[in-house]
């Protein structure tokens, strides 16, 4: 019997093959890694926000912000956060605009300097560019710094709301 055709023009089976391949070779392998096989690294950044299965985290280095609590770099972190308009989304001192409030502690991609780092110099779904091609790695950690400076409001809402 022939496999039927989907609209896309695969073969209702096909979509089976490659996990039942991959179920035949880890478990035809006992634990054995052929001579000819690579042996592939993940790549990857430690993270401790993340819970390790088994209590192991996997390999990876650790990113940490060069300039972690250096006021001279948060004010110019400040000042570069404005020449790159970055306040046209986020407001002044980042409070919050169309883009999210960056001053609140709260982060949907992860709280920690490596997280921040990440969604700023790669980018983020629903409109956050990346910068990383333009500032570097050094011009996106003084933005981290001047973020990581910034007071958390004293009166914090607890859910979105819209305004009429």
């Amino acid at each position: 019997m022939r496999p039927r055709r989907t609209q896309s023009g695969r073969s209702s089976g096909s979509r089976w093959a490659v996990p039942a391949l991959l179920v035949l070779a880890v478990a035809g392998s006992r634990g054995a890694t052929p001579a000819h096989a690579p042996v592939i690294a993940a790549p990857g950044v430690a993270n401790p926000a993340h819970i390790a299965a088994g209590g192991l985290p996997p390999p990876g280095p650790v990113v940490r912000n060069p300039y972690r609590g250096e006021s001279a770099i948060a004010r110019a972190g400040g000042k570069l956060f404005v020449s790159m308009h970055c306040s046209d989304c986020h407001g002044d001192a980042a409070a919050g605009a169309v883009g999210p409030n960056l001053g609140d502690g709260r982060w949907r991609y992860g709280a920690t300097d490596a997280a921040v780092f990440r969604s700023i110099y790669f980018g983020r779904p629903r409109g956050m560019p990346a910068f990383g091609g333009v500032l570097g790695a050094q011009g996106v950690w003084v933005l981290v710094t001047y973020l990581r400076s910034l007071p958390p409001p004293a009166d914090q809402p607890t859910e979105r709301f819209s305004r009429h």
